[in-house]
């Protein structure tokens, strides 16, 4: 289809999109969700009238301060989806450490289609005892904070209650992500983190022009536009693999052969955002988990110490965050390259790298390749996700480290949410965002 008018291209692929009728109905569709999604992280768990002391509480609490902007304000709300999709996620991380340990669901994983719902079934399963686990803990730190103190003592028929309401509230966002994910556009799970950052925006902003230092609302403004630049530099980063291609075709009684060159694209950060989510799942549970045996704030505990440990501003907290960043980013780019299996994929296409033979040494090649890249990328996912930290002790802006790192998730599922359009687009021979 030709090209019409002088409008910018990104204006005329907005115009693209919403004539086509199924990629129109797939928007709709993605949208409607993330409104259902909103709807319900403002409906209360049956205990009303606590929200004001939530809200000071992960105001003053960096790491569920944190958890709590992912969630759009869901958990300080104390609403029926509070607890989120992290247990899925946790699920999923356990599962993708285990598949390639254990014989029997490495077995299953390569069954194909069968074998992936087989492997997602299993996931889904883990998630509710982890969302309950998850659920009491949040509910154990509110108690052991006072915040529930005027519902004390809470029954167990209260307790049960809030448990399995939290448990259904993130089964029902995991069915919803997977809607979008067959439905709609984009990675549903990834979407709805990121419906929860944008709703949070505007609070975020009223924040930050309300910060009475200007010199810190600059740092913050300047830091913010740096670590855009360097995200969206960084994601878009590939090294180009050459290939060539040699067929034999016999025609006529002839035999003739064909050559064509192209490149495989090894990105730099093959694994996106994923990496940071993992990481933020993670550094949940010692402080879930030091929850249960918690004593009297200040109290000489070791459970109590564990807690102070996991605080976003510690230096130990934010060491952790860094290798687990690192380490996810290495695993699940590894984990994705070896599924690709580009080495056997060329050989039976005829396809070689120059210099480099077929078969185990393209296979080694490409190994070396990918494992080099990724070190890079990696290392500046990680100095990226930390420098917010190390930025707001600098400053004192505690703010920063909320904005900066929910800004590196919402910039990552946005370029991948516009690929996936483009990519709509160009089948339909419309340009697209990014060209």
């Amino acid at each position: 289809m030709q090209r019409k008018g002088t409008q910018p291209r990104l204006v005329q692929a907005m115009m693209d999109i919403w004539t086509l009728p199924d990629l129109r109905r797939k928007i709709l569709f993605t949208l409607g969700v993330l409104a259902i999604f909103r709807f319900l992280a403002h409906v209360p768990l049956p205990l009303p009238g606590i929200q004001g002391a939530l809200a000071d509480f992960f105001g003053e609490n960096l790491l569920f301060g944190m958890v709590d902007l992912f969630s759009g304000g869901a958990m300080s709300s104390f609403s029926i989806v509070a607890t989120g999709i992290y247990p899925y996620i946790t699920s999923s991380i356990i599962m993708q450490l285990l598949v390639p340990v254990i014989p029997r669901l490495q077995a299953i994983s390569q069954e194909g289609d069968v074998g992936r719902q087989k492997i997602n079934r299993i996931t889904h399963m883990m998630t509710v005892p982890l969302a309950g686990l998850q659920g009491f803990g949040m509910l154990t730190i509110l108690r052991v904070q006072g915040i529930t103190a005027a519902y004390e003592p809470l029954g167990d028929m209260t307790i049960a209650t809030i448990l399995a309401t939290m448990v259904a509230g993130t089964m029902f966002l995991v069915w919803l992500g997977e809607l979008i994910t067959e439905r709609g556009i984009g990675n549903g799970i990834s979407i709805i983190i990121f419906g929860g950052i944008v709703a949070g925006l505007p609070s975020m902003i009223g924040r930050i022009f309300l910060t009475p230092e200007p010199g810190q609302v600059a740092g913050f403004l300047m830091l913010s536009a740096a670590t855009l630049v360097l995200i969206v530099v960084f994601v878009e980063a590939h090294r180009r693999i050459p290939v060539q291609y040699a067929r034999s075709s016999f025609r006529a009684g002839r035999m003739y052969r064909q050559s064509g060159s192209t490149y495989i694209p090894l990105r730099v950060n093959t694994a996106g955002m994923i990496p940071i989510i993992f990481a933020l799942a993670i550094m949940q549970f010692p402080a879930t988990i030091a929850s249960f045996f918690m004593g009297p704030e200040n109290a000489p505990n070791f459970w109590n110490r564990v807690t102070q440990i996991f605080q976003a501003d510690s230096f130990l907290y934010q060491g952790f965050y860094f290798l687990l960043v690192i380490g996810f980013a290495f695993f699940y780019t590894l984990t994705i390259f070896e599924q690709m299996n580009l080495a056997q994929t060329l050989q039976r296409q005829s396809g070689f790298v120059p210099g480099v033979r077929p078969g185990k040494a393209t296979s080694e090649y490409l190994n070396k390749v990918i494992k080099r890249i990724t070190f890079g990328g990696a290392l500046f996912l990680a100095a990226v996700a930390i420098m917010p930290f190390a930025a707001s002790q600098l400053t004192g802006a505690g703010m920063l480290v909320l904005e900066s790192t929910a800004m590196l998730i919402a910039v990552g599922v946005s370029l991948d949410t516009m690929k996936q359009l483009e990519a709509q687009l160009t089948m339909r021979r419309y340009e697209g965002f990014l060209k």
